[in-house]
């Protein structure tokens, strides 16, 4: 029987496959398609193979050119290799258009690049490499710190142009060079552009695929091969093709979505697949939410995430980068190995429980779960929509928090968004003000904070076996500190619920 991952001959005929209560149907190009709607999620969902491309018999100079239909992520690759066209499975040399490293990565790559390239080597191009320190970053950790000097005396013998430098360790403010949380920081600074590849030293690094661009993580030693030549040989993934269609509730997030998504195909379901984000839904989610789609697609082993760009993307990208980009979109006839839909307007707020980013749950489902603290920060739950989105809750209730509740601003303009920016329909108060009058603690420095754990002076860390309701996007064992915390990962408008209640809160409670 042939499964929803792979390919099927031309001769295949459909074959109905049944999983729990969703509709799953292989598909020819000519089949129909078989769906079903689980009424307890509000989810359609089409499972789609198609046939594999067969070689013509026929020489070229009786046939002519034929163009191949492709997918995103295959034209990008397609272009970032000088190839006419590609297809899932081809290994190229890829030539990359921006490689991000930050203190936790970064030193072993360079050790790397200068072991294999030698002491004096130089990096291919200087402004095509982008460096941003931000995981361990306040924190009085000798060997943390000790990453940081490496960085720093490398981008000076190298003289790198792009080196996000944090030189005072406990004020950020001391240095207007430092940005913070490097994924946020490459797409508010300009790196992220269409059509372009770019590659990080960190598993989160496909957030930038909300550009159009082909963006995902690599080990220590592909980014030294990188440092030294800006190539690197990469197989073409096959195209997962998510279509969400319908209004975005005035209750859900981008991080519901996701999670709706990791708890379908779970954690494995995706692995070294492009994941590619289509629909009404998506096509009115704003620059912020769009990159927390993309954050977390690693979490179903995404090999990268990709929204097709549009007018959004090129008015956010408007005074960030004067560089040129040519933007490149699936075409008609592509080939996604399956498609899945969603009618988001039937959701729901979404929790991911212990230990596992696919253990979906509904928020209003773990209501009886007692909490400890909840912690509002990192790349996927760190930006300035997310922070306004806590701050709506928060303002709603006109209540105060009954835990702790720890804000992380991702960059330095986040940080600064919440002491400027008035909160819509707040009476000129910021998100600072809201936070404030909560009883929220006043947000920290940028940073990856606790997030990634850390030395045990990161701020916010886990240092007891607690309950914490987090937007971050892992909750493994020991993720954020201690090996028996218990994290609830949720969207902002879920972890402010929850911190006014003291329990794993549907928002709905607030914002209806």
């Amino acid at each position: 029987m042939a499964s929803s991952s792979s390919f099927l001959a031309p001769s295949s005929t459909s074959i109905l496959h049944s999983k729990k209560d969703v509709g799953l149907s292989a598909l020819t190009s000519t089949s129909s398609i078989s769906s079903q709607r689980c009424q307890k999620t509000g989810f359609r969902r089409i499972c789609c193979s198609v046939a594999a491309p067969q070689q013509s018999q026929r020489q070229p100079s009786t046939t002519g050119s034929v163009k191949t239909a492709m997918t995103m992520t295959e034209k990008i690759l397609a272009r970032a290799s000088e190839k006419p066209y590609l297809t899932p499975g081809d290994n190229v040399w890829v030539n990359v258009d921006i490689l991000m490293t930050h203190d936790v990565c970064g030193p072993g790559s360079i050790g790397i690049f200068k072991r294999e390239f030698g002491e004096d080597a130089k990096v291919w191009d200087r402004e095509k490499l982008v460096i941003i320190p931000d995981h361990y970053i306040f924190t009085s950790d000798e060997r943390a710190n000790r990453n940081v000097d490496i960085l720093r005396d490398f981008c000076q013998e190298q003289n790198i142009k792009y080196f996000y430098d944090i030189k005072d360790l406990s004020n950020f403010k001391a240095n207007p060079d430092y940005k913070g949380v490097c994924h946020v920081a490459l797409a508010q600074e300009g790196h992220c552009r269409p059509g372009e590849v770019l590659l990080g030293t960190d598993s989160h690094t496909c957030t930038a695929g909300a550009f159009g661009q082909f963006a995902t993580g690599i080990g220590n030693t592909d980014a030294g091969f990188v440092l030294g030549t800006g190539k690197l040989l990469l197989k073409v993934p096959p195209t997962l093709r998510f279509v969400m269609d319908g209004e975005m509730p005035s209750y859900l997030l981008a991080k519901d979505l996701i999670l709706q998504i990791i708890g379908e195909i779970t954690m494995a379901g995706a692995t070294y697949k492009a994941m590619e984000f289509v629909g009404t839904t998506v096509e009115s989610l704003n620059m912020e939410e769009r990159m927390t789609l993309c954050n977390m697609v690693v979490e179903a082993g995404g090999k990268n995430g990709v929204v097709p760009a549009d007018s959004t993307t090129y008015k956010y990208l408007e005074d960030k980068t004067s560089v040129p980009y040519q933007p490149v979109y699936s075409d008609q006839q592509a080939r996604f190995l399956s498609e899945y839909r969603f009618d988001v307007s039937k959701l729901e707020p979404l929790v991911a429980k212990p230990h596992s980013p696919d253990n979906r749950a509904l928020a209003r489902e773990c209501k009886d779960v007692k909490i400890d603290r909840v912690y509002i920060g990192s790349c996927t739950g760190g930006k300035t929509e997310d922070f306004m989105a806590a701050a709506k809750v928060f303002l709603a209730s006109g209540k105060k928090v009954k835990v702790p509740t720890f804000l992380v601003p991702a960059t330095q303009k986040v940080w600064m968004d919440l002491y400027s920016i008035p909160v819509p329909g707040a009476g000129g108060k910021t998100c600072s003000q809201i936070f404030e009058e909560a009883g929220c603690d006043t947000p920290a420095s940028p940073s990856c904070g606790a997030c990634l754990g850390g030395p045990k002076d990161t701020y916010a860390r886990l240092n007891e076996p607690q309950v914490c309701v987090s937007t971050t996007n892992r909750n493994f064992p020991g993720r954020m500190g201690h090996k028996e915390g218990q994290i609830y990962l949720a969207s902002p408008y879920t972890a402010a619920a929850s911190a006014l209640t003291g329990y794993v809160t549907d928002p709905r409670e607030f914002l209806q």
